[in-house]
Order: structure tokens, then sequence, then C-alpha cells
């Protein structure tokens, strides 16, 4: 129960020790706390956001976090109240050793804005340690001849704490012949002496056990005894005597091992067994046993383990020298370490961004770093760099923080994907570095419009195709990623159609493929073009337009059309008149017909394939001009019947037929037979009447007929052409580059076909292309309300007359 009782005083008494403490601290305007070790985990120590005028809630939103370099992290803040409370055990004696003052600081770091605070923590010491003597038996040997008030070195125990909680007084159970002694008044580390109060006598006391007990000024108070054996021997009077009293010297860390540290010596003026002298350790830190060892025989001390100045910067050793007679004494030796440039800088990334997207402004942190070198002055000075050649500059916070920063804007589409190496370098000699490398990965925006592999797009289609026939594939790239990249194809309507284009043709929305939804008619449709806009699927989406232009080229799908002589029914009785006095070369007639294709397809031919007398008529290939191969001649029948085929140059070929009756008479009086079929003569009375009068009408509107023609050859010097006095064919203007021309005549060219009246000027001139003729001539077909109106004006501007128009 007085133990326990005791317990809550000293605890109260830390407690009002800590608030008064804070409370100065926090007065003099230091981040600065004390904690006792050996506090329970979980104890608080302060809080941090009251300390820094916090809202706790930003403690977590700013990432408010702990980032100590010490293998072990004696503290930790809770994030929920601001609570900086104990993580693991402290022992003030593992971390400071005997100093008087210790401190622990704790880095820590919140970001949003980036701030850095340091926190210095005092670890106070409480009475955790007994003391403790090195030896837990001691030998002393007394010569009986030893005088009254001799003294004999004890040497000291050792309490880890300090203050009033290490040693503060010794206690012998034997005073009668012994008693104590100290050659310093400092409290703690009392250099005991056993102190001979009166003259031994072998002969009644040969030795004895006298028990040694240290006191702590601790509450409760702690002690440590040790066991004296004291042997009482015959005479040896002189002690041995050290070189120093206390021995200094500095060692080099990266010494290698038995390298002599030191060679101490100590000398005893008596002689024999009495004066041989024996070397050893007698108080020595723990880790030390490991590190040094001294020849007993010459007193020479050598590494034998691993220095490292970052453990530990100096060892304090005690060295007892013995002679043969039993006498000791003890000196001190101090081994100060030097530190080697022999620690690499650690690099340690305390805050990383790895994902950053292209649009990213100029000068954004993408990582905070720490870098650290434990070795010290000159060996524990860091430069760090990184390479020039990437988009990002190091700039320096303080010694041991960096930020990482971007110096330019980022391209995914040029660069997506950046290796950042850190390199850290110490100032020893030889340099010492390190590297660090993380990656940097850019995210993509939608930044890039589709562009389209050309600026526009011309393809060609067959006429007569079937419906949903895919025409060309329109396709757009997008350097962007994913939906940024993801393309959609739609089409665009030209509002100068009368016909929406989405009528003639669809695309595929993902393909970018265009189909033709029926089938087109060349000599409905020559070209149409529209827009084709590719759109990308980003936020917002950007896209970009093109246009496509389809040109349907001609296939030979029309038969000639014959104009003249004309095939209606009730022309299929007409005769072409020739006057037997006609010459070889004379015109009878001229065959006039069209084709609804173009090009190649629409060049015609003329063949006679019938005739009654092959010798007597010619036709020509491309005029169509009937004429006399020779002069007539009596055998000559005066009625002549020819079939004129008429072909175009198409594959395959197309064509048609007309046949053409012809009279050769003196005059227009004579009538040839019109049927050759016999007419049956009814056996009623009034036959011959109505013969007489049919004969008579077919006379009269065969004289009628002779009249005109004649006076309209006389007029013209042409062949008559009955009621057709104009004619041409309509005018072709191909707008479409051509890729099926076999190059005799390119499809690129328009032809005037227009047809000349006189035979001795060029009669068909659809040989001659349009650009033959001035530009200020021409009329776009889109100027015209139909190809008509174009072939009128054109022909008319040319002076050629046109002999018939049709709408194509």
């Amino acid at each position: 129960m007085h133990q326990t009782t005791v317990n809550e005083k000293t605890m109260t008494w830390q407690v009002l020790y800590l608030f008064l403490l804070f409370l100065i601290t926090t007065i003099s305007g230091q981040i600065q706390y004390s904690a006792f070790e050996e506090l329970k985990k979980g104890s608080v120590v302060g809080n941090i956001a009251n300390t820094l005028n916090l809202d706790v809630i930003e403690l977590s939103e700013r990432k408010f976090h702990i980032v100590s370099r010490a293998k072990t992290q004696y503290f930790s803040v809770n994030l929920e109240n601001g609570d900086l409370f104990v993580l693991e055990r402290i022992d003030r004696e593992m971390l400071c050793g005997t100093e008087q003052n210790c401190f622990l600081n704790v880095e820590a770091v919140i970001e949003n804005p980036l701030h850095f605070y340091t926190f210095k923590i005092e670890i106070l010491d409480i009475n955790d340690n007994s003391p403790i003597f090195s030896k837990q038996k001691v030998d002393v040997h007394i010569s009986e001849s030893t005088l009254p008030g001799a003294r004999f070195a004890l040497g000291h125990a050792q309490d880890p704490d300090i203050g009033t909680s290490s040693i503060q007084n010794y206690e012998l159970n034997e005073k009668e012949y012994f008693s104590l002694s100290d050659k310093n008044s400092i409290v703690g580390n009392k250099n005991l002496e056993l102190v001979l109060e009166k003259t031994l006598d072998r002969e009644k006391q040969s030795s004895f056990e006298l028990i040694l007990t240290a006191f702590d000024g601790g509450k409760p108070v702690k002690t440590g005894t040790v066991l004296i054996n004291i042997v009482v021997l015959d005479a040896n009077d002189n002690y041995p005597v050290f070189s120093q009293d206390t021995y200094q010297v500095n060692v080099h860390e990266n010494v290698p091992d038995n390298f002599l540290v030191l060679w101490i010596n100590a000398t005893d003026e008596d002689e024999g067994s009495n004066a041989k002298i024996t070397y050893s350790f007698y108080h020595v830190p723990v880790e030390a046993k490991l590190l040094f060892d001294i020849d007993s025989t010459s007193g020479k001390i050598r590494k034998t383990g691993k220095l490292d100045y970052e453990l530990t910067k100096n060892y304090e050793i005690t060295v007892e020298a013995k002679d043969g007679g039993g006498l000791v004494a003890h000196s001190k030796v101090l081994i100060q370490i030097i530190d080697a440039n022999d620690n690499p800088p650690e690099i340690q990334i305390d805050s990383f961004l790895s994902i950053i997207p292209e649009d990213s402004l100029v000068e954004t942190v993408i990582a905070l770093i720490n870098v650290l070198d434990l070795d010290s002055k000159e060996n524990g000075e860091v430069v760090c760099e990184i390479s020039k050649m990437l988009p990002f500059q190091l700039i320096l916070l303080n010694n041991n923080y960096y930020k990482i920063v971007t110096r330019s804007s980022m391209d995914r589409e040029i660069t997506s994907h950046y290796e950042i190496t850190i390199k850290a370098t110490d100032k020893g000699s030889p340099p010492l570095s390190t590297n660090k490398t993380f990656e940097l990965t850019i995210s993509d925006v939608n930044d890039n419009t589709p562009i389209f592999e050309k600026d526009i797009y011309i393809t060609f289609m067959a006429e007569n195709n079937l419906p949903g026939t895919s025409i060309y594939r329109i396709h757009a790239v997008d350097h962007d990623l994913n939906e940024n990249g993801h393309i959609t194809y739609s089409i665009i309507d030209n509002n100068r159609l009368d016909i929406p284009v989405s009528s003639h043709v669809s695309i595929n929305s993902v393909t970018g493929v265009v189909y033709a939804l029926h089938s087109f008619d060349y000599e409905q449709v020559r070209h149409f073009q529209f827009q084709v806009k590719a759109e990308d699927n980003g936020s917002p989406p950007l896209s970009n337009n093109v246009t496509v232009r389809i040109c349907i080229v001609d296939v030979n799908d029309n038969i000639p059309k014959i104009l003249y002589p004309s095939l209606d029914s009730d022309r299929a009785a007409l005769y072409e008149f020739i006057p037997h006095f006609s010459l070889k070369g004379y015109l009878v007639t001229k065959v006039i017909a069209v084709d609804d294709d173009t090009g190649h397809n629409a060049w015609l031919s003329y063949h006679l394939l019938q005739t009654s007398d092959s010798s007597l008529f010619t036709i020509g290939q491309h005029s169509g001009e009937i004429r006399i191969s020779r002069d007539f001649q009596d055998g000559d029948a005066s009625r002549q019947t020819l079939v004129v085929l008429v072909k175009d140059n198409g594959s395959p070929s197309f064509s048609s037929t007309v046949t053409i009756n012809l009279v050769i008479a003196d005059s227009f009086q004579v009538l040839p037979e019109i049927n050759k079929q016999p007419i049956k003569l009814e056996t009623t009375p009034n036959i011959t009447f109505y013969l007489v009068i049919a004969i008579a009408m077919i006379s009269i509107l065969f004289i009628l007929t002779v009249v005109s023609a004649v006076i309209s050859k006389c007029k013209n010097s042409s062949p008559v052409f009955g009621t057709l006095n104009k004619a041409s064919y309509p005018q072709f203007n191909v707008r479409c580059p051509s890729q099926l021309s076999n190059g005799t005549l390119p499809l690129s060219f328009p032809y005037d076909v227009c047809v000349a009246i006189d035979a001795t000027q060029n009669e068909f001139t659809y040989l001659r292309p349009i650009h033959d003729v001035p530009t200020e001539n021409l009329i776009d077909t889109d100027d015209c309300p139909s190809a008509t109106d174009c072939v009128k004006e054109n022909c008319s501007k040319n002076n050629i007359e046109q002999v018939s128009s049709f709408d194509f």
C-alpha cells in the first residue's frame, strides 16, 4: 500500500511538471513538449491542433503527418482530435545516456499549402534504474603492514538515471576496520576508496567480507550492492601507477580491425612478483566489449569490432592495473570516434503525384522529397539534382527538403511517361551518391481535334449500283486516348441540294464507311458533294469537317435514239426522193441519232445493215450521211430500201436500226409502190371508184411533200429533214476527274455536240472540247434551270444552230 501511494504521488508530480513546462513553452512561443520516459503507449503529450491554432478537421484534409527519420517512431498524432501521443516505449537512458538534457526532434508536414514544423520533445528522467556495480565481487588484497589511513580503490556503481535519481550515497556494513572515502565531491559518480581504520593482523583474521551498498535519490530509493572480499597479505607496499590519470585518443570509424587504438602503461616500484603488472578492463560499456580488447601483458588496446560514428560518438573505459601482490590502480580511457564518409545520402519521397493531367499549370508540385545523410559536417552536406533534359525543376525548401515542380507545359501526345531520377551527392571525400527513380504518367485531356487523311475526298461510283453498296471509307485520326480519341462520323446535309444528301448516302458512325442508299443514274445525277463531320467523345467534344465529292461514272445502259428519220408509225411510209440525174456523191439523206450516255458510250457509228444494192449507196460512219456511191444506170431499180444500224461505242455495245425507203425518178409525179403486199380488191361494184379517190389523194400528198423538199433543198443546199429543222446533242460537262478513261478522249473534257445544218461546216462538232470555247461563253450547269437551257445558250454563243434539245 505504501508503494502504491508513493507511485501515485510521483505521477501527480510528473503531470503537474508537464503542465507547467507545456505552459511555459506555449507562452515563450516555441513548439516544445515534455514527456517522462516509460510512459504507457497512448499517453497524451500535447495537442498539435491547439499548438498550431488549427482546426482539427484541417489535420486530415491537409494531410498532416510526421516524417521523422528515426528508426523507431516514438510519437504519433491522432488526426481526429489533434493529440500527440506516445507510440512506443521511451527509454531515456537508451536514447541519451548520461546527458543532462535529452530531446527528440519530431518533424511534421502539412500540405495544401505546404508547411514544415519541428517539435522538440524533452524526455524527462524517472527513477527506473537501480545502481549497479560492474562486478558482483571485488577482491582487495591488503598487506598487514599497511598503516591505518591507507586507501584502496573500489571503483563506483553506475546508475543511468540523472539528477536526484542517480547515485547519492554509499554505505559499508563494516565500520571497525574499514570506512569509505572519495576523491571528489561529484554526487552520483564517486570514485570510492576503502580506508583502513585500524592495523590489520593476519594472524587474528586473514580475510574480510564487506558489503558495499549504493543508494540513489529516487522515491522510492533504489540500491545496488557488491561483495568486497579483503585478503590480508604480507607486505606489498607499492601500488601500480599509470602514466596518466586519463587517456584521450581519437579514432577514425573506418580504421581496420586489430588497429592499435592506445598503449597504456603503469609502473610499480616493488620488485619481483609484486612489480609484475596485469592490465584489464575494470568498467567497460557492454557495446564497447565487442569493439575493443586489451592485452593483459603489454597494455595495448586494439579495435576488434566495427565502429560506427552514427551509433556512438565516444566511449569511456576504466582500465585496471594489478601488480603481483594484488595491488591495483585505475585509469580512464576516453576514445573519441571521428566520422568518415561511409553513409550515402538517403532519399525519401514524402509526397508524390504519380499521375498529372497534360493541361497542368507550370510549377505544379509533383513530389516532396526528404534527403538525409547520417554523416557529419561536409560528409553530411548533400547536393541534389535531376536531369536538365526533363521538363521538371528541383527547388530547395530547406536543408533537407526539396520539391519537384513542372517547368513547362505537358503534352501527352509527345511524351506520356517520364522516369524522373533524383541524384543526391554528399561533399565527402570521396563523395557518395544515391539515385532515386520514380515514374510519372501524363493523363490525357481532350485537346486534339480529329484530323482527316485528306483535305477533300473524291471518289467514283458506277451507276446502276445495288442499294447498300459501300462507296468509300472516310478515316480521321484523333491522337487523344480512350473516349477523347473515339471518333463518331456523321453526314452534314448540303442545303443547296433540293433533295437531302441523307436520301442518297449514309455513313457508318463507327467505321466511317459511306453507303449508297439507292441505285444512281448518271443521266439524272452526275455528281454531288456533302460534308462529313468527325467528332470525338471528349467533354466538351471536338470536331472537324471534310468535303466528300462522289462522281457517278457513266455505264453504257442506253440504246441510241434515232431522231431522223422518225420511227413513229405514222411516218413509216415516208419516202426519200432522189432525182434520176443525181451524180456520184449526191447527199440522199442524213440519219440523226443521239445517246443518253456520255463519253465513249455516246460515240455513235452508222452502218448499212441491209440494202437493195450494196454498190449504190454509202453511209458516213461518223456523220450518218447517206450518199450515192456511183452514177445511176438504166437497170437500177427505182425503189431502194436501206436498213441503217446505229451503234454506240460502249461495252457491251447497244444499237438501233431504222428502215429508209428511197425513190429514184425523173420527177415528183412518179410514185413508187408503197406496199409490197398486193391489195385485195373487193368485188363490190364501187371498188374502182374508191381506188381512184385513194390514188388521187396520195398523189396530191406526195406532190406537196416533194415540192416542200425541193424548196427546202434549194434554200439550204442540204437534204430535206421534214419537220426537224433544228437538232443537237445535249452538252455534257463532267466535273469530276475520270479514272475510267483509256486516254483517247478523257472524260474530264466536256464536249459540244451541237449539229450544224450545213453539211459543208463540220457537220458534227461533238469532238470539239468545250475548253476551245472562250471561258466567258460557258454556262455553268448549276446556273441553268435544265440541261436544255445550257445547250441552247452555249450553242448560240458559238454560232452553232442546234437541231433539237433534250433534258436528261
